[in-house]
């Protein structure tokens, strides 16, 4: 089986890793930082605004199940990609929308959804594309959040429609 990573940011890293969890064909989610100058940074030094990191969940996909391309829609669909450096009550640059390319061929998908997701939105898209430098996983605490914590995302929510209408699930009779 084929494996493939894909890097994104799109506000607070616990409800990004949630959801795409629940993506058919994802096969992991590890929450972390990148877009950083900081080697190894702490939570506290991400949140201090010094880093320049943002916090990101890095996606490993199977992608005969899943494409990349697919992953870019439920991103879209998960988050408000016109806020800038903010995401429902979360406010700081380590919450700005981003998406870090693995590759010369995610970076022109990357690029390319976002021209096709502009016309859903009234207001410009911020997100930032750019290649991936380094990925710097979280704390243990920070992964699995919710599913260690037996909360529900507080500012993401399943895009379940756009799963649906990606076929990767089965609309609910």
């Amino acid at each position: 089986m084929a494996e493939e990573k894909a890097t994104f940011g799109a506000g607070c890293f616990w409800g990004v890793e949630y959801v795409f969890n629940r993506v058919p064909g994802v096969l992991s989610a590890e929450v972390g930082y990148s877009g950083g100058i900081t080697s190894n940074p702490t939570y506290e030094q991400v949140c201090s605004h010094t880093t320049g990191h943002a916090e990101v969940t890095q996606v490993t996909f199977d992608p005969e199940r899943v494409s990349y391309e697919q992953l870019l829609e439920v991103f879209w669909a998960m988050h408000d990609p016109t806020q800038v450096n903010r995401q429902g009550p979360d406010i700081g640059d380590q919450y700005r929308s981003v998406i870090f390319t693995h590759s010369p061929e995610q970076q022109a998908a990357a690029e390319a959804s976002r021209e096709r997701a502009r016309s859903r939105f009234s207001r410009p898209i911020a997100t930032d594309i750019r290649p991936l430098s380094l990925f710097y996983p979280a704390e243990r605490y920070h992964q699995a959040y919710y599913e260690k914590n037996g909360h529900e995302p507080y500012c993401h929510v399943v895009p379940t429609r756009v799963l649906e209408d990606l076929g990767l699930i089965s609309a609910r009779g």
